[in-house]
């Protein structure tokens, strides 16, 4: 039920602060007081929104020649917010980098050209500029309401202009509530209104009329113009603030069709040393190199206790305030060292393209192993590895931790080759560390000094078969705790414990609500962590027989490589959308409680729509997918920022006759421009088809290889 509580006050203002309440029986009257003010308030609001209508992109992201993720359909929305013809909307309306967009304006008999001269990363917005408005044209804007007066309860009100096609009409109209402030880390309003791709762009207002905030799809997890796009028709919509928006207008407006300004999200650089946002301490437990937590005299080892003078608990509350930042924008920070309090101010936030890339030592580890160190498996060519002479067999016991002064003591690795990833992904090429080795020949300590490399793009052409200790199940650092005999009841004889399923499995989620299947190799053990693939069907090839067409190609890769495949089904004629995702989250999570999985080997793995699918849960869920593969699939708008913390590697297949060839060239370039680690096979002589033919066996064979390295080190 609404509250009708704005709506009276109105009533109040209007009658000189008298109160008026609904009588019993008036019901009736309170409705049609209510529409009338609804009525007024967009009215009021419609002559500065304007449909836009674009060409020379698509309405929908093509996978390759075999797919689609739909974007959305149609014209689209904006608003107005300078009298001088720029005009504030969704990236999400732009996501394929449209050539032509025309804006009809209420009023204004033509619609006019605009061009893109602005985009807020962080909030997703796109700003345009009407460049053919008749000289001396003074557009009208909209009255923003103040944040301050933006509470919950309040009524809301999402306008578009997309479903009348007469744009000096009214607008389309959906009515709700303020069911939240402060969303997505401070950045978004959150209203029950219904928020579509028919009014993202569109205003969200108040009973008079003035603006809370532009509406967007908006997600606390992704980035990307079509973050939060799955939650639309879910009674959660997003808007950022006007005010807020108008608060960077000056900036976005300094822009021009060659030059667009671009605003980036703040990157202040430090790892923290619990993954649990909202329990623990917000301890630091590194800070990377050249950032501007480095540059600010940030520690590890510092507590964080206030950013902008707010107080805060935990990382969920860090986050909060720096989620609203800016590349460039200044903050200060409170932290406790060494219990004292330690005031930095001016920190200069950075942006996310300082990422650096992979260090590189030049092993491969043995997996599995519980024993302290990390005995190497392998030791790649003309590595750091190799030119300190360290060999198959050897273990690394100590390391020199990252940054640390070089009188510093080594540290034990106890956490075996998670620790020494961690070391590692916080690193730079160029970077010196001390390691502490046995040797397997003769069982001598050494203590050496490698100068960290660049990881290259390359794959292993032969690896040994012994890749794990099989002791998967044995807990780090000690024996398995030695169980008592239970006693034996008579009356109820003990049953065996049930063995792990094997073969190709039909599966439903809990709510059986979807289908997947499971290919477990017959070779499994559960000592013996297995890398998942999950295979992400291109369109039209969703029934049994294509996925079991599918596992006959990978099977005997399986079985020899302790490969676990899961094969979740796409209902949508479309194929893929991301309101699928919890269909492939709980699919890989089924997996996870029931088989022993290696979480540095998780692959999101597609073809066409497939592929776009894998990209989108690589960048959105990299906490599960460590790697995504792609074959005949390009990457569509611009990749997420690398998280050193969250590695993230590529592999990008396509035929040379494969239409899309060069737009897969230029995901390679923008993926390695963030510093990702990409290995691209372009493969002779082979159009829109899988890697199972006989010009792409051998790339197959490959990315097989690659899967089993992709705990290099």
């Amino acid at each position: 039920m609404r509250s009708y509580l704005p709506l009276l006050a109105l009533a109040t203002a209007a009658l000189g602060g008298l109160m008026l309440m609904p009588a019993p029986g008036r019901s009736d009257e309170v409705d049609e007081l209510q529409e009338k003010a609804i009525k007024a308030a967009v009215n009021k609001i419609a002559p500065t929104v304007v449909k836009i209508e674009t060409s020379g992109g698509t309405e929908v992201v093509k996978g390759g020649a075999r797919g689609l993720i739909r974007r959305g359909q149609g014209p689209t929305t904006g608003l107005i917010v300078h009298p001088d013809g720029y005009v504030i909307s969704s990236a999400y309306n732009f996501a394929d980098k449209p050539s032509t967009i025309r804006v009809a304006v209420p009023g204004i008999k033509e619609r006019r050209v605009a061009r893109v001269v602005g985009t807020d990363q962080t909030r997703m917005l796109t700003l345009l500029k009407l460049v053919d408005l008749p000289p001396g044209t003074k557009l009208d804007v909209p009255v923003p309401a103040p944040k301050s007066e933006i509470q919950i309860g309040l009524t809301a009100i999402a306008v578009g202009r997309t479903l009348v096609p007469e744009v000096n009409g009214p607008p389309n109209v959906s009515v709700g509530i303020i069911s939240a402030i402060d969303r997505i880390w401070g950045k978004a309003i959150q209203t029950d209104a219904k928020v579509s791709p028919t009014n993202y762009g569109g205003p969200l207002i108040d009973l008079q009329g003035r603006v809370q905030g532009v509406l967007v799809p908006a997600s606390p997890q992704a980035e990307g113009e079509t973050a939060g796009f799955e939650w639309y028709d879910s009674g959660i919509g997003f808007a950022i603030p006007l005010e807020d928006i108008n608060a960077v207008l000056p900036r976005l407006m300094k822009g021009t069709e060659k030059e667009p300004v671009v605003l980036k999200r703040g990157f202040m650089g430090v790892l923290m040393k619990s993954q649990d946002m909202y329990e623990a301490v917000p301890t630091i437990e590194s800070v990377l190199p050249n950032s501007a937590a480095e540059r600010g005299g940030l520690k590890a080892g510092d507590i964080l206790r206030e950013v902008d003078g707010r107080k805060v608990s935990n990382y969920a509350q860090v986050m909060h305030q720096l989620g609203k930042k800016y590349e460039g924008d200044l903050i200060s920070i409170k932290v406790e060292r060494d219990n004292k309090e330690v005031v930095l101010d001016k920190i200069v936030l950075g942006s996310a393209e300082e990422a650096f890339p992979q260090a590189f030592l030049g092993i491969l580890p043995i997996r599995d192993d519980p024993a302290d160190g990390v005995e190497i498996r392998y030791v790649y060519p003309k590595s750091p590895a190799e030119a300190a002479k360290l060999q198959i067999g050897d273990r690394i016991l100590k390391v020199s931790r990252p940054n640390a002064p070089s009188s510093a003591p080594l540290v034990e690795l106890k956490g075996g080759r998670e620790m020494l990833m961690q070391f590692l992904q916080v690193m730079r090429p160029g970077q010196e560390m001390k390691l502490e080795v046995k040797r397997k020949a003769g069982g001598k300590t050494e203590t050496l000094t490698v100068k960290l490399a660049e990881a290259p793009d390359l794959v292993p052409e032969d690896l040994p078969e012994n890749s794990s200790a099989k002791q998967a199940l044995t807990p780090v650092g000690g024996k398995p705790p030695i169980k008592k005999p239970e006693k034996k009841d008579d009356q109820q004889p003990q049953k065996p414990p049930l063995k792990a399923e094997t073969g190709f499995l039909k599966r439903t989620t809990p709510a059986a609500d979807a289908t997947y299947w499971l290919y477990v190799p017959d070779t499994y053990d559960p000592n013996i962590a297995c890398s998942v693939v999950v295979w992400l069907h291109p369109v039209g090839k969703n029934k049994e027989r294509d996925i079991e067409d599918f596992v006959d190609v990978w099977m005997t890769f399986c079985d020899d490589h302790h490969i676990i495949l899961v094969c979740p089904q796409s209902d949508n004629m479309l194929g893929w959308t991301p309101g699928e995702t919890d269909v492939v989250m709980e699919a890989v999570k089924s997996v996870q409680e029931t088989y022993t999985v290696d979480r540095r080997r998780i692959v999101a793995h597609g073809m066409g729509v497939g592929g776009e699918m894998a990209f989108y849960l690589g960048f959105q869920y990299r906490a599960m997918f460590r790697a995504v593969a792609t074959v005949g699939t390009a990457l569509r708008g611009n990749p997420r920022e690398k998280v050193p913390a969250q590695p993230l590697t590529f592999f990008l297949a396509a035929g040379d006759k494969d239409p899309v060839k060069p737009a897969l060239e230029e995901t390679r370039d923008k993926l390695r421009k963030l510093k990702y680690n990409v290995l691209e096979r372009i493969i002779p002589n082979m159009g829109v088809e899988y890697l199972d033919g006989r010009a792409g066996i051998k790339t197959l064979e490959e990315l097989i290889r690659w899967i089993d390295s992709l705990d290099r080190m």
